[in-house]
Protein backbone atom coordinates (compact mmCIF):
# COMPACT_ATOMS: atom_id res chain seq x y z
CA UNK A 1 0.00 0.00 0.00
CA UNK A 2 1.46 3.35 -0.99
CA UNK A 3 1.94 6.14 1.50
CA UNK A 4 -0.58 8.36 -0.32
CA UNK A 5 -3.35 5.75 -0.30
CA UNK A 6 -3.06 4.92 3.38
CA UNK A 7 -5.95 6.29 5.49
CA UNK A 8 -4.72 8.02 8.68
CA UNK A 9 -6.52 6.27 11.54
CA UNK A 10 -5.54 7.99 14.79
CA UNK A 11 -7.60 10.90 16.04
CA UNK A 12 -4.54 13.07 16.71
CA UNK A 13 -3.03 12.34 13.27
CA UNK A 14 -6.31 12.99 11.44
CA UNK A 15 -7.01 16.24 13.34
CA UNK A 16 -3.41 17.37 12.88
CA UNK A 17 -3.56 16.73 9.13
CA UNK A 18 -6.56 19.06 8.70
CA UNK A 19 -5.00 21.62 11.03
CA UNK A 20 -1.70 21.61 9.18
CA UNK A 21 -3.23 22.27 5.78
CA UNK A 22 -5.41 25.08 7.13
CA UNK A 23 -2.49 26.61 9.00
CA UNK A 24 -0.13 26.29 6.07
CA UNK A 25 -2.58 27.82 3.62
CA UNK A 26 -3.39 30.58 6.10
CA UNK A 27 0.28 31.50 6.38
CA UNK A 28 0.73 31.44 2.60
CA UNK A 29 -2.38 33.58 2.18
CA UNK A 30 -1.05 36.13 4.67
CA UNK A 31 2.31 36.18 2.89
CA UNK A 32 0.65 36.74 -0.46
CA UNK A 33 -1.44 39.60 0.98
CA UNK A 34 1.73 41.26 2.33
CA UNK A 35 3.62 40.91 -0.95
CA UNK A 36 0.62 42.27 -2.83
CA UNK A 37 1.06 45.61 -1.08
CA UNK A 38 4.07 46.30 -3.27
CA UNK A 39 2.80 44.63 -6.50
CA UNK A 40 0.89 46.06 -9.39
CA UNK A 41 -2.89 45.59 -9.03
CA UNK A 42 -3.29 43.04 -11.85
CA UNK A 43 -0.28 41.03 -10.74
CA UNK A 44 -1.37 40.95 -7.09
CA UNK A 45 -4.90 39.82 -7.98
CA UNK A 46 -3.53 37.02 -10.14
CA UNK A 47 -1.27 35.91 -7.29
CA UNK A 48 -4.14 35.96 -4.79
CA UNK A 49 -6.39 34.05 -7.21
CA UNK A 50 -3.71 31.38 -7.49
CA UNK A 51 -3.33 31.15 -3.69
CA UNK A 52 -7.09 30.59 -3.28
CA UNK A 53 -7.08 27.93 -5.99
CA UNK A 54 -4.11 26.18 -4.35
CA UNK A 55 -5.82 26.34 -0.94
CA UNK A 56 -9.04 24.84 -2.25
CA UNK A 57 -7.19 22.12 -4.17
CA UNK A 58 -5.10 21.27 -1.12
CA UNK A 59 -8.20 20.97 1.06
CA UNK A 60 -9.72 18.56 -1.46
CA UNK A 61 -6.53 16.48 -1.54
CA UNK A 62 -6.29 16.17 2.26
CA UNK A 63 -9.97 15.54 2.90
CA UNK A 64 -10.14 13.09 0.03
CA UNK A 65 -7.20 11.06 1.34
CA UNK A 66 -8.66 11.01 4.85
CA UNK A 67 -12.10 9.88 3.64
CA UNK A 68 -14.56 8.89 6.39
CA UNK A 69 -16.20 11.60 8.47
CA UNK A 70 -13.54 14.15 7.49
CA UNK A 71 -14.43 13.75 3.83
CA UNK A 72 -18.13 14.10 4.69
CA UNK A 73 -17.33 17.59 5.97
CA UNK A 74 -15.86 18.44 2.58
CA UNK A 75 -18.78 16.89 0.72
CA UNK A 76 -21.25 18.91 2.80
CA UNK A 77 -19.24 22.10 2.23
CA UNK A 78 -19.28 21.41 -1.49
CA UNK A 79 -22.99 22.03 -1.83
CA UNK A 80 -23.55 24.81 0.70
CA UNK A 81 -22.60 28.24 -0.58
CA UNK A 82 -19.67 29.31 1.59
CA UNK A 83 -20.55 32.91 2.39
CA UNK A 84 -17.64 33.18 4.83
CA UNK A 85 -15.28 33.10 1.82
CA UNK A 86 -14.75 36.38 -0.09
CA UNK A 87 -17.46 36.54 -2.75
CA UNK A 88 -15.06 36.65 -5.70
CA UNK A 89 -13.47 33.32 -4.62
CA UNK A 90 -16.55 31.29 -3.68
CA UNK A 91 -16.88 29.67 -7.09
CA UNK A 92 -13.24 28.57 -6.92
CA UNK A 93 -13.81 26.75 -3.62
CA UNK A 94 -17.15 25.34 -4.76
CA UNK A 95 -15.66 23.95 -7.97
CA UNK A 96 -12.74 22.33 -6.17
CA UNK A 97 -14.77 20.94 -3.27
CA UNK A 98 -17.35 19.55 -5.71
CA UNK A 99 -14.66 17.07 -6.78
CA UNK A 100 -15.23 15.29 -3.45
CA UNK A 101 -18.66 14.22 -4.69
CA UNK A 102 -17.39 12.32 -7.68
CA UNK A 103 -13.62 12.57 -8.05
CA UNK A 104 -12.04 11.71 -4.69
CA UNK A 105 -8.53 10.22 -4.77
CA UNK A 106 -9.12 6.59 -5.85
CA UNK A 107 -8.21 3.42 -4.02
CA UNK A 108 -5.64 1.38 -6.02
CA UNK A 109 -6.83 -1.87 -7.58
CA UNK A 110 -4.55 -3.85 -5.26
CA UNK A 111 -6.59 -2.65 -2.27
CA UNK A 112 -9.90 -3.22 -4.07
CA UNK A 113 -8.81 -6.74 -4.95
CA UNK A 114 -7.79 -7.38 -1.35
CA UNK A 115 -11.24 -6.40 -0.04
CA UNK A 116 -13.03 -8.46 -2.72
CA UNK A 117 -10.84 -11.47 -1.96
CA UNK A 118 -11.61 -11.27 1.76
CA UNK A 119 -15.35 -10.69 1.34
CA UNK A 120 -15.77 -13.42 -1.31
CA UNK A 121 -13.54 -15.78 0.71
CA UNK A 122 -11.03 -16.25 -2.05
CA UNK A 123 -13.47 -16.92 -4.89
CA UNK A 124 -12.02 -15.24 -7.99
CA UNK A 125 -13.78 -12.12 -9.22
CA UNK A 126 -13.88 -13.48 -12.78
CA UNK A 127 -15.97 -16.42 -11.56
CA UNK A 128 -18.56 -14.04 -10.08
CA UNK A 129 -18.60 -11.33 -12.76
CA UNK A 130 -18.36 -11.40 -16.53
CA UNK A 131 -16.24 -8.26 -16.33
CA UNK A 132 -15.14 -5.84 -13.60
CA UNK A 133 -13.71 -2.38 -14.30
CA UNK A 134 -10.55 -1.78 -12.31
CA UNK A 135 -10.99 2.00 -12.44
CA UNK A 136 -13.62 3.41 -10.10
CA UNK A 137 -16.20 5.70 -11.70
CA UNK A 138 -17.53 7.27 -8.48
CA UNK A 139 -16.43 7.90 -4.90
CA UNK A 140 -18.39 7.74 -1.66
CA UNK A 141 -17.27 8.88 1.79
CA UNK A 142 -16.32 5.36 2.91
CA UNK A 143 -15.94 3.51 -0.38
CA UNK A 144 -15.67 3.76 -4.14
CA UNK A 145 -17.85 2.42 -6.95
CA UNK A 146 -16.86 0.26 -9.92
CA UNK A 147 -18.84 -0.82 -12.97
CA UNK A 148 -19.18 -4.53 -13.60
CA UNK A 149 -21.23 -6.99 -15.63
CA UNK A 150 -22.86 -10.09 -14.12
CA UNK A 151 -22.59 -13.52 -15.70
CA UNK A 152 -26.18 -13.10 -16.95
CA UNK A 153 -25.25 -9.85 -18.74
CA UNK A 154 -26.77 -7.33 -16.31
CA UNK A 155 -24.74 -4.18 -15.66
CA UNK A 156 -24.13 -3.46 -11.99
CA UNK A 157 -22.46 -0.93 -9.71
CA UNK A 158 -20.14 -2.44 -7.10
CA UNK A 159 -19.36 -0.31 -4.04
CA UNK A 160 -16.20 -1.46 -2.27
CA UNK A 161 -15.35 -0.17 1.20
CA UNK A 162 -11.96 1.43 1.84
CA UNK A 163 -9.65 -0.78 3.96
CA UNK A 164 -9.07 0.78 7.37
CA UNK A 165 -12.10 3.05 7.14
CA UNK A 166 -13.76 1.47 10.19
CA UNK A 167 -10.84 2.46 12.44
CA UNK A 168 -10.72 5.91 10.82
CA UNK A 169 -14.44 6.53 11.36
CA UNK A 170 -14.21 5.42 14.96
CA UNK A 171 -11.32 7.84 15.38
CA UNK A 172 -13.42 10.67 13.90
CA UNK A 173 -16.30 9.77 16.19
CA UNK A 174 -13.98 9.99 19.15
CA UNK A 175 -14.34 13.76 18.67
CA UNK A 176 -18.15 13.57 18.62
CA UNK A 177 -18.39 14.07 22.37
CA UNK A 178 -16.27 17.20 22.14
CA UNK A 179 -18.45 18.59 19.35
CA UNK A 180 -21.63 17.95 21.30
CA UNK A 181 -20.16 19.51 24.44
CA UNK A 182 -19.41 22.58 22.34
CA UNK A 183 -23.00 22.49 21.11
CA UNK A 184 -24.15 22.62 24.74
CA UNK A 185 -22.79 26.15 24.88
CA UNK A 186 -25.54 27.03 22.40
CA UNK A 187 -28.21 24.64 23.71
CA UNK A 188 -27.46 23.77 27.37
CA UNK A 189 -30.57 21.56 27.50
CA UNK A 190 -29.17 19.09 24.98
CA UNK A 191 -28.93 15.49 26.17
CA UNK A 192 -25.31 15.05 25.13
CA UNK A 193 -25.07 11.36 25.99
CA UNK A 194 -28.14 10.40 23.95
CA UNK A 195 -27.17 12.59 21.00
CA UNK A 196 -23.63 11.17 20.87
CA UNK A 197 -25.05 7.63 21.03
CA UNK A 198 -27.48 8.33 18.18
CA UNK A 199 -24.77 9.99 16.08
CA UNK A 200 -22.32 7.13 16.54
CA UNK A 201 -24.97 4.47 15.90
CA UNK A 202 -26.14 6.04 12.65
CA UNK A 203 -22.63 6.74 11.33
CA UNK A 204 -21.22 3.32 12.23
CA UNK A 205 -24.20 1.66 10.55
CA UNK A 206 -22.71 2.94 7.29
CA UNK A 207 -19.84 0.48 7.71
CA UNK A 208 -22.20 -2.48 7.31
CA UNK A 209 -23.13 -2.75 3.64
CA UNK A 210 -25.40 -5.70 4.43
CA UNK A 211 -27.50 -3.34 6.54
CA UNK A 212 -27.37 -0.77 3.73
CA UNK A 213 -28.55 -3.47 1.32
CA UNK A 214 -31.48 -4.18 3.62
CA UNK A 215 -32.36 -0.47 3.76
CA UNK A 216 -32.09 -0.14 -0.01
CA UNK A 217 -34.37 -3.12 -0.58
CA UNK A 218 -36.96 -1.46 1.67
CA UNK A 219 -36.84 1.77 -0.33
CA UNK A 220 -36.79 -0.12 -3.64
CA UNK A 221 -40.02 -1.90 -2.63
CA UNK A 222 -41.58 1.35 -1.44
CA UNK A 223 -40.83 3.09 -4.76
CA UNK A 224 -41.40 0.09 -7.04
CA UNK A 225 -42.93 1.24 -10.35
CA UNK A 226 -43.01 4.85 -9.08
CA UNK A 227 -43.63 7.34 -11.92
CA UNK A 228 -40.56 9.51 -11.31
CA UNK A 229 -38.41 7.95 -8.55
CA UNK A 230 -36.15 4.92 -9.02
CA UNK A 231 -34.22 3.04 -6.33
CA UNK A 232 -31.77 0.52 -7.84
CA UNK A 233 -32.32 -3.13 -6.97
CA UNK A 234 -29.78 -4.87 -4.75
CA UNK A 235 -28.02 -8.00 -6.02
CA UNK A 236 -28.26 -9.78 -2.69
CA UNK A 237 -26.25 -12.91 -3.49
CA UNK A 238 -23.13 -10.84 -4.29
CA UNK A 239 -23.44 -8.24 -1.52
CA UNK A 240 -21.35 -8.56 1.61
CA UNK A 241 -20.46 -6.51 4.67
CA UNK A 242 -17.89 -4.43 2.69
CA UNK A 243 -19.20 -4.97 -0.85
CA UNK A 244 -22.57 -3.75 -2.13
CA UNK A 245 -23.74 -4.75 -5.61
CA UNK A 246 -26.73 -2.97 -7.15
CA UNK A 247 -28.19 -2.51 -10.61
CA UNK A 248 -26.33 0.10 -12.64
CA UNK A 249 -28.26 3.28 -13.46
CA UNK A 250 -27.43 5.51 -16.42
CA UNK A 251 -28.04 9.16 -15.68
CA UNK A 252 -26.88 12.77 -15.59
CA UNK A 253 -25.12 13.99 -12.47
CA UNK A 254 -26.04 16.95 -10.28
CA UNK A 255 -23.55 19.39 -11.76
CA UNK A 256 -25.14 18.99 -15.19
CA UNK A 257 -28.63 19.36 -13.72
CA UNK A 258 -27.56 22.66 -12.15
CA UNK A 259 -26.81 24.00 -15.64
CA UNK A 260 -30.30 23.20 -16.95
CA UNK A 261 -33.12 25.72 -17.31
CA UNK A 262 -35.33 26.81 -14.43
CA UNK A 263 -38.18 24.45 -15.28
CA UNK A 264 -35.91 21.40 -15.30
CA UNK A 265 -34.27 22.43 -12.01
CA UNK A 266 -37.64 23.06 -10.38
CA UNK A 267 -38.88 19.63 -11.44
CA UNK A 268 -35.70 17.92 -10.21
CA UNK A 269 -35.94 19.81 -6.89
CA UNK A 270 -39.57 18.79 -6.37
CA UNK A 271 -38.66 15.15 -6.99
CA UNK A 272 -35.84 15.34 -4.42
CA UNK A 273 -38.23 16.98 -1.95
CA UNK A 274 -40.96 14.38 -2.48
CA UNK A 275 -38.52 11.50 -2.34
CA UNK A 276 -36.89 12.60 0.92
CA UNK A 277 -39.52 14.40 3.00
CA UNK A 278 -42.31 12.30 1.47
CA UNK A 279 -40.64 9.03 2.50
CA UNK A 280 -41.16 10.04 6.13
CA UNK A 281 -44.91 9.85 5.63
CA UNK A 282 -45.49 6.96 3.25
CA UNK A 283 -42.58 4.71 4.31
CA UNK A 284 -42.01 5.91 7.90
CA UNK A 285 -38.36 5.65 6.90
CA UNK A 286 -36.05 8.29 5.40
CA UNK A 287 -32.52 8.76 4.07
CA UNK A 288 -30.66 10.88 6.62
CA UNK A 289 -27.74 11.72 4.34
CA UNK A 290 -29.02 13.57 1.26
CA UNK A 291 -26.44 15.26 -0.93
CA UNK A 292 -26.09 15.92 -4.67
CA UNK A 293 -24.04 12.82 -5.38
CA UNK A 294 -27.04 10.71 -4.35
CA UNK A 295 -29.22 11.71 -7.32
CA UNK A 296 -29.07 10.96 -11.05
CA UNK A 297 -31.41 12.32 -13.70
CA UNK A 298 -32.24 9.39 -15.98
CA UNK A 299 -32.84 9.74 -19.75
CA UNK A 300 -36.60 9.14 -19.30
CA UNK A 301 -36.90 12.00 -16.77
CA UNK A 302 -37.03 9.86 -13.65
CA UNK A 303 -34.57 10.49 -10.83
CA UNK A 304 -32.54 7.67 -9.30
CA UNK A 305 -31.98 7.87 -5.54
CA UNK A 306 -28.71 6.27 -4.38
CA UNK A 307 -26.86 5.48 -1.14
CA UNK A 308 -28.94 4.27 1.81
CA UNK A 309 -26.13 3.78 4.31
CA UNK A 310 -27.59 6.23 6.85
CA UNK A 311 -31.34 5.96 7.26
CA UNK A 312 -33.80 6.41 10.10
CA UNK A 313 -37.06 4.63 10.84
CA UNK A 314 -39.89 6.44 12.63
CA UNK A 315 -42.91 5.16 14.48
CA UNK A 316 -46.37 6.48 13.70
CA UNK A 317 -46.65 8.37 17.01
CA UNK A 318 -43.54 10.40 16.23
CA UNK A 319 -44.87 11.23 12.77
CA UNK A 320 -48.15 12.39 14.33
CA UNK A 321 -46.18 14.73 16.61
CA UNK A 322 -44.26 16.07 13.61
CA UNK A 323 -47.55 16.74 11.79
CA UNK A 324 -48.98 18.42 14.87
CA UNK A 325 -45.99 20.79 15.11
CA UNK A 326 -46.13 21.67 11.39
CA UNK A 327 -49.88 22.20 11.67
CA UNK A 328 -49.43 24.61 14.59
CA UNK A 329 -46.80 26.59 12.68
CA UNK A 330 -49.00 26.76 9.57
CA UNK A 331 -52.00 27.97 11.60
CA UNK A 332 -49.77 30.45 13.48
CA UNK A 333 -50.72 28.98 16.88
CA UNK A 334 -47.73 29.69 19.18
CA UNK A 335 -49.18 27.93 22.25
CA UNK A 336 -49.93 24.71 20.34
CA UNK A 337 -46.52 24.87 18.63
CA UNK A 338 -44.78 25.15 21.99
CA UNK A 339 -46.76 22.18 23.33
CA UNK A 340 -46.03 20.06 20.24
CA UNK A 341 -42.29 20.86 20.34
CA UNK A 342 -42.29 20.04 24.05
CA UNK A 343 -43.78 16.61 23.30
CA UNK A 344 -41.17 16.10 20.56
CA UNK A 345 -38.39 16.98 23.00
CA UNK A 346 -37.24 20.30 21.54
CA UNK A 347 -38.62 22.34 24.47
CA UNK A 348 -37.68 20.99 27.89
CA UNK A 349 -39.58 23.48 30.05
CA UNK A 350 -42.48 25.15 28.22
CA UNK A 351 -43.18 27.48 31.18
CA UNK A 352 -39.85 29.21 30.54
CA UNK A 353 -40.21 29.47 26.77
CA UNK A 354 -41.72 32.53 25.07
CA UNK A 355 -44.22 30.95 22.66
CA UNK A 356 -44.34 33.96 20.31
CA UNK A 357 -40.56 34.09 20.06
CA UNK A 358 -40.46 30.32 19.48
CA UNK A 359 -42.90 30.75 16.59
CA UNK A 360 -40.62 33.40 15.07
CA UNK A 361 -37.68 31.02 15.33
CA UNK A 362 -39.54 28.11 13.72
CA UNK A 363 -40.64 30.36 10.84
CA UNK A 364 -37.06 31.58 10.39
CA UNK A 365 -36.00 27.93 10.00
CA UNK A 366 -38.90 26.51 8.00
CA UNK A 367 -40.60 29.53 6.49
CA UNK A 368 -39.73 28.28 3.01
CA UNK A 369 -42.38 25.57 3.38
CA UNK A 370 -44.56 27.00 6.17
CA UNK A 371 -45.58 30.08 4.18
CA UNK A 372 -48.25 29.57 1.50
CA UNK A 373 -46.40 31.11 -1.45
CA UNK A 374 -43.96 30.19 -4.18
CA UNK A 375 -40.42 30.26 -2.78
CA UNK A 376 -37.12 30.01 -4.62
CA UNK A 377 -34.74 28.18 -2.30
CA UNK A 378 -31.47 29.99 -2.94
CA UNK A 379 -28.14 30.21 -1.06
CA UNK A 380 -29.50 33.07 1.08
CA UNK A 381 -32.28 30.79 2.37
CA UNK A 382 -29.72 28.07 3.11
CA UNK A 383 -27.32 30.35 4.97
CA UNK A 384 -30.17 31.92 6.92
CA UNK A 385 -31.27 28.47 8.05
CA UNK A 386 -27.73 27.66 9.19
CA UNK A 387 -27.44 31.01 10.96
CA UNK A 388 -30.64 30.72 13.01
CA UNK A 389 -29.89 27.15 14.09
CA UNK A 390 -26.12 27.20 14.73
CA UNK A 391 -24.67 30.70 14.93
CA UNK A 392 -24.16 32.27 18.41
CA UNK A 393 -24.41 35.68 16.70
CA UNK A 394 -27.99 34.96 15.65
CA UNK A 395 -30.79 37.07 17.10
CA UNK A 396 -32.28 33.76 18.30
CA UNK A 397 -29.19 32.75 20.29
CA UNK A 398 -30.78 33.17 23.74
CA UNK A 399 -33.81 31.19 22.56
CA UNK A 400 -31.54 28.44 21.20
CA UNK A 401 -30.01 28.14 24.66
CA UNK A 402 -33.45 27.19 26.00
CA UNK A 403 -34.09 24.66 23.25
CA UNK A 404 -32.85 21.09 22.99
CA UNK A 405 -31.95 18.62 20.26
CA UNK A 406 -33.62 15.30 21.06
CA UNK A 407 -31.61 12.32 19.86
CA UNK A 408 -34.61 10.91 17.99
CA UNK A 409 -34.84 14.11 15.95
CA UNK A 410 -31.14 14.49 15.16
CA UNK A 411 -31.23 12.61 11.85
CA UNK A 412 -34.45 14.34 10.77
CA UNK A 413 -32.86 17.74 11.18
CA UNK A 414 -29.79 16.52 9.30
CA UNK A 415 -32.03 15.37 6.46
CA UNK A 416 -33.89 18.68 6.38
CA UNK A 417 -30.65 20.67 6.27
CA UNK A 418 -29.26 18.44 3.51
CA UNK A 419 -32.39 18.76 1.37
CA UNK A 420 -32.58 22.53 1.67
CA UNK A 421 -28.89 22.74 0.72
CA UNK A 422 -29.54 20.65 -2.41
CA UNK A 423 -32.53 22.82 -3.33
CA UNK A 424 -30.42 25.91 -2.72
CA UNK A 425 -27.81 24.77 -5.21
CA UNK A 426 -30.59 24.19 -7.75
CA UNK A 427 -32.34 27.46 -6.87
CA UNK A 428 -35.47 25.37 -7.14
CA UNK A 429 -38.79 27.21 -7.06
CA UNK A 430 -42.13 25.79 -5.93
CA UNK A 431 -44.95 26.42 -3.48
CA UNK A 432 -43.38 23.91 -1.08
CA UNK A 433 -46.13 24.63 1.45
CA UNK A 434 -48.78 23.14 -0.84
CA UNK A 435 -46.75 19.94 -1.15
CA UNK A 436 -46.39 19.73 2.63
CA UNK A 437 -50.17 20.05 3.00
CA UNK A 438 -50.56 16.76 1.11
CA UNK A 439 -48.67 15.02 3.92
CA UNK A 440 -50.12 16.93 6.87
CA UNK A 441 -53.77 17.38 5.85
CA UNK A 442 -54.28 14.89 3.04
CA UNK A 443 -55.11 17.67 0.60
CA UNK A 444 -55.26 17.25 -3.15
CA UNK A 445 -51.91 17.76 -4.90
CA UNK A 446 -51.37 21.12 -6.63
CA UNK A 447 -48.56 20.01 -8.97
CA UNK A 448 -48.50 17.59 -11.86
CA UNK A 449 -45.88 15.46 -10.13
CA UNK A 450 -48.06 15.31 -7.03
CA UNK A 451 -51.10 14.17 -9.00
CA UNK A 452 -49.33 11.32 -10.75
CA UNK A 453 -47.54 10.30 -7.56
CA UNK A 454 -50.76 9.99 -5.59
CA UNK A 455 -52.48 8.12 -8.39
CA UNK A 456 -49.62 5.63 -8.06
CA UNK A 457 -49.83 5.44 -4.27
CA UNK A 458 -53.61 5.12 -4.19
CA UNK A 459 -53.41 2.29 -6.73
CA UNK A 460 -51.15 0.58 -4.15
CA UNK A 461 -53.66 1.25 -1.36
CA UNK A 462 -51.63 3.98 0.38
CA UNK A 463 -53.65 6.53 2.37
CA UNK A 464 -53.57 10.21 1.43
CA UNK A 465 -52.01 10.95 4.83
CA UNK A 466 -49.83 7.85 5.11
CA UNK A 467 -49.48 6.12 8.42
CA UNK A 468 -52.35 7.99 10.02
CA UNK A 469 -55.34 6.21 8.43
CA UNK A 470 -56.25 9.33 6.49
CA UNK A 471 -56.75 11.44 9.61
CA UNK A 472 -56.71 15.18 8.74
CA UNK A 473 -55.81 17.72 11.39
CA UNK A 474 -58.27 20.31 10.07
Amino acid sequence: MSKDSRIPKGRVRRTAKIGSVLGRQGARYAGTKARNLVRAEDESKESLDQRHLEAASNMVEVLGQMKGAAMKVGQFASFIDTEFIPEEYRETYQAQLARLRSDAPPMPWEQVSEVLDEEYEGQPVDELFESFDREAFAAASIGQVHRAVLLDGREVAVKVQYPGIAEALESDLGNAGLLVRMAKLIAPGIDAKSVVHELKERVLEELDYELEAQNQRTFARGFRDHPFIVVPDVITRLSRRRVLVTEFIEGVGFDEVREMDQEARDRFGEIVFRGTFGAVYHLQHFNADPHPGNYLLMPDGRVAFLDFGMTKKLDVEQIKLEQRAVDAAIRDDPEELRAALHDLGFVRDPTKMDAERLMEHVKAIGGWYIEDREVEVDPVVVMRMIEVTHDPRSEFFELMRQESIPAEELMGRRMEMGVVAVLGQLRAKRNWHRIVREWVYGEEPQTELGRIEWEHFEAMGVERVPGLAGRALG
